[in-house]
């Protein structure tokens, strides 16, 4: 087969666009063993691109046989089939292009970061680590072990999701990934026959869903590192004719269909818009999806509650304040600037939560993903001596209602799945851990002590979302807010 794609470029190479294929000893030399071009992304993939005609028996030409050829056997039929395989070639020669610049970008990121000291290999690789909690600082895009970042470029983020722990971590994670899949195989219905496209597949876990569900196509796609371990998961799984994996970001690949009748991706980020992922399954959604196609998940709402938790604020706040007889204040001067990721208790959160966005994915807008003003109330259950800050979270849903119907007023943990056709989770204190776990917003009193609240109080105010100027996958979170009676107050908090 090699031989068959090198003899066909080094003629077109030469001006002729028709090569004769009727024959295996055109191209039996063993000089066309040898690449027409270099780092060809067809060599690398022709089970990918030729699909079930690999199959190779006695009457083959160059490990493809005639039939799969030309179909038929005679020399007319084979310039059609060599017309079609000039149209995957070209694909082919346009994906190495994108992998080439993909490759020049990354060089010369890892070269710049190699003048400030080094870039880690641990990149966002803790997203649910034992420690508890995480800050989105403003040290780089995310949370590592190690405590070194890399740059807040397209790059550094998909690097950071080249590496296997932080993968195993979301693996794990089974709300997440058992939500994915009860959905997938419940609704097996849905995915028989149809094409798929996964966006930001990573392992290829949802895809195999797919595929095992009953899917005909499934498209995946990467780009990260991490693509090449999905290829080879997806071969190992006996998958290799279902799902085809692409190297490269969603709105550059070339994809081998027009349209696909369902998008599958886990894009949500901590509180769900941090790195700016679902800008590019809604790109997707826009250019492949078809009209009567299905998005998963299908909804997603964000919700926010007054948070009180003087356990937390005392260890990890006040203890600064004398170190063994020293002041370290210092040492906690960005914890009310940035947004910090921690597992926070149901029992810090005295009030039911308000939504504030509600997303139907297969209308939701970017420009609906920048926001501000977005009003929220909430009474107090129960009395607390000070209001510590925010949570935020999400409520994710797995829907196969019609166009423009989403959950309503429900919440994830209580919602009641009929008939197997509706899941959902939450990454919210009530329900089971997730990797997400919450996004915290401490209010900054500025010295002065906070005052109680009483039950039945209302903490009601506005939020809103922000790209920052400076990297349009971090997010700039502001408030305001009042607690009823008292003083009208804002703050801001950044996730970078």
């Amino acid at each position: 087969m090699a031989k068959l794609v090198n003899y066909i470029r080094s003629e077109v190479k030469v001006g002729k666009g028709k090569p004769d294929v009727s024959s295996k000893s055109a191209f039996e030399d063993d000089r066309y063993l040898l690449p027409t071009l270099e780092d060809d992304a067809l060599l690398y993939s022709l089970q990918d691109v030729i699909g079930d005609d690999v199959d190779v028996d006695e009457h083959d030409v160059g490990g493809v046989p005639v039939k799969a050829l030309n179909g038929t056997g005679n020399s007319s039929n084979g310039v059609n089939r060599v017309a079609e395989l000039e149209q995957h070639l070209q694909r082919a020669l346009l994906e190495r292009e994108a992998c080439k610049k993909e490759l020049e970008t990354l060089r010369h990121g890892m070269e710049a970061r190699s003048g400030h000291g080094g870039a880690s290999k641990d990149i966002g690789e803790d997203r649910w680590d034992s420690g508890n909690e995480n800050i989105i600082s403003n040290t780089g895009m995310g949370p590592s072990k190690s405590g070194h970042t890399l740059g807040n470029t397209d790059t550094s983020y998909f690097a950071s999701y080249s590496g296997h722990e932080i993968h195993e971590t979301m693996l794990k994670d089974t709300v997440r990934t058992e939500s994915y899949r009860d959905f997938i195989y419940e609704n097996k219905h849905l995915f028989e026959g149809k094409t798929v496209l996964d966006v930001g597949c990573g392992t290829g876990i949802l895809s195999m869903f797919c595929a095992r569900a009953g899917a005909a196509k499934v498209i995946a796609v990467d780009n990260s590192d991490i693509i090449n371990f999905a290829r080879e998961n997806v071969f190992r799984n006996g998958m290799e004719n279902t799902i085809s994996c692409l190297r490269g970001k969603i709105e550059e690949v070339v994809l081998p269909v027009q349209k696909v009748d369902i998008i599958v991706s886990e894009w949500m980020g901590y509180c769900l818009l941090y790195e700016a992922m679902l800008d590019s399954v809604l790109w997707a959604r826009d250019r492949y999806l078809t009209p009567a196609g299905l998005m998963i998940p299908s909804h997603c709402t964000l919700r926010i509650a007054p948070m009180t938790d003087a356990e937390y604020i005392e260890d990890h706040i006040h203890h600064w304040k004398n170190v063994y007889g020293f002041d370290m204040i210092s040492m906690y001067k960005d914890i009310y600037n940035d947004v910090m990721i921690r597992e926070v208790q149901d029992f810090a959160v005295p009030a039911d939560s308000a939504p504030f966005l509600r997303l139907s994915l297969k209308t939701t807008t970017t420009e609906e993903l920048i926001f501000t003003g977005k009003v929220f109330s909430c009474e107090l259950k129960a009395g607390i001596e000070a209001l510590d800050g925010f949570v935020i979270w999400v409520d994710t849903f797995f829907l196969t209602l019609p166009e423009g119907q989403g959950p309503a007023e429900a919440k994830a943990e209580g919602y009641v799945r009929e008939g197997g056709e509706s899941i959902a989770f939450t990454t919210g204190p009530h329900g089971k851990r997730t990797h997400w776990q919450q996004g915290v917003l401490l209010i900054d009193y500025r010295g002065k002590a906070s005052e109680p609240v009483k039950k039945g109080q209302v903490v009601s105010g506005s939020i809103g979302y922000e790209k920052r100027k400076d990297d349009n996958r971090a997010l700039d979170i502001k408030l305001h807010w009042q607690v009823e009676g008292g003083h009208e107050r804002n703050q801001s908090w950044s996730m970078r």
